[in-house]
C-alpha cells in the first residue's frame, strides 16, 4: 500500500509546502484500507499535486463504504477505480 500523508503546519503557521508532487501513477493496486478514506491526496495550495493517475485501483474497508478525498490535486482515473476518484 502506498500512502502519502501531508503533515499539518501546527508549528509553522502561515507556511506552505515547498514540495511539488507530480506525474505519479498508481496502477493495479488492490487491498483493504484501515480507514474509510482509502485514497487521500491532501496537497498544498501553493504547490498542488498534478499529473496524478489512478489506474485499476480497487480498495475496500471492512464494514464501511470507502471514500476518496482530494484537495489541491489534479489528475485522472482510468479503468476500474474504487473508491470513486475525486481527481
Amino acid at each position: 500500500m502506498i500512502k502519502i500523508i501531508a503533515t499539518h503546519n501546527l508549528n509553522c503557521p502561515a507556511q506552505v509546502s515547498g514540495v511539488k508532487i507530480s506525474d505519479v501513477v498508481y496502477k493495479n493496486i488492490q487491498g483493504t484500507s484501515a480507514t474509510a478514506v482509502a485514497v487521500r491526496f491532501a496537497c498544498s495550495a501553493a504547490n498542488p499535486c498534478s499529473g496524478i493517475r489512478l489506474e485499476n485501483v480497487n480498495l475496500a474497508c471492512r464494514n464501511q463504504a470507502v471514500q476518496s478525498y482530494c484537495t489541491n490535486a489534479i489528475g485522472k482515473a482510468f479503468g476500474t477505480v474504487q473508491p470513486t476518484s475525486c481527481l
